[in-house]
C-alpha cells in the first residue's frame, strides 16, 4: 500500500503566542505515522480565519497532501473558526465523518455535543476538523483512520471501486 500524505495545522491563539505548547498536533502525527501515513507539513497558526483558509488552500492546491488533520478551533469561543475555514475553501462537504466523531465520542462524554467540527475537500485533499485535546483526538483517530483509507483511496484515484469484496 502506497502511504497517504498528512499535514498537521494546530490552530491556537496562545500556541502561536509561545504561551502554550501544542500538545494535539504532536498526538495526531505520532498516531499517523504508527498507522502508515507519511507527515508531510506541520504548522501552528493563531485562530485566523484568513491565515487557516490561506494555509489548507494552499496545502490543496499545490498537492502537498492528501489528509490535512487540524485540532484546534472547533470550540464555542468567540476565536474558534477552524470550521468556517474549513468550509469556506471546500468544494464538498464531508459532513459522515464529524457526525461519526461526535457519535463515537458521546458516548464518552456529553460535550462532544459541543464539537463544530467539520470535513470537507478541495482538489483531492479530504480536510478533516479533529478536536483539541490530546486524549479526543486519539479517541476519534482510532475510530476514524482505519476507514479513512478507503475514501483517500478513490479520492487520489488509487482506486475506483467502492463495492466492498
Amino acid at each position: 500500500m502506497e502511504k497517504f500524505r498528512v499535514a498537521v495545522i494546530t490552530s491556537s491563539d496562545s500556541g502561536y503566542a509561545g504561551q502554550r505548547e501544542d500538545k494535539s498536533g504532536p498526538v495526531i502525527v505520532e498516531f499517523v505515522k504508527n498507522a502508515g501515513f507519511e507527515v508531510v507539513h506541520t504548522t501552528l497558526l493563531p485562530d485566523d480565519k484568513l491565515m487557516l483558509e490561506m494555509e489548507m488552500a494552499r496545502i490543496c492546491d499545490e498537492n502537498i497532501a492528501d489528509l490535512i488533520l487540524t485540532t484546534g478551533g472547533t470550540g464555542f469561543s468567540p476565536r474558534d473558526v477552524m470550521p468556517e475555514a474549513t468550509k469556506a475553501i471546500s468544494h464538498k462537504d464531508v459532513p459522515g465523518i464529524p457526525e461519526a466523531m461526535r457519535y463515537f465520542s458521546l458516548q464518552i462524554t456529553g460535550r462532544a455535543m459541543l464539537s463544530r467540527a467539520a470535513a470537507g475537500i478541495r482538489e483531492k485533499t479530504l480536510i478533516v476538523n479533529m478536536p483539541g485535546s490530546p486524549k479526543a483526538v486519539t479517541e476519534c483517530l482510532e475510530y476514524i483512520l482505519p476507514h479513512l483509507t478507503h475514501g483517500l483511496e478513490i479520492l487520489t484515484e488509487k482506486t475506483s471501486n467502492c463495492a466492498r469484496k
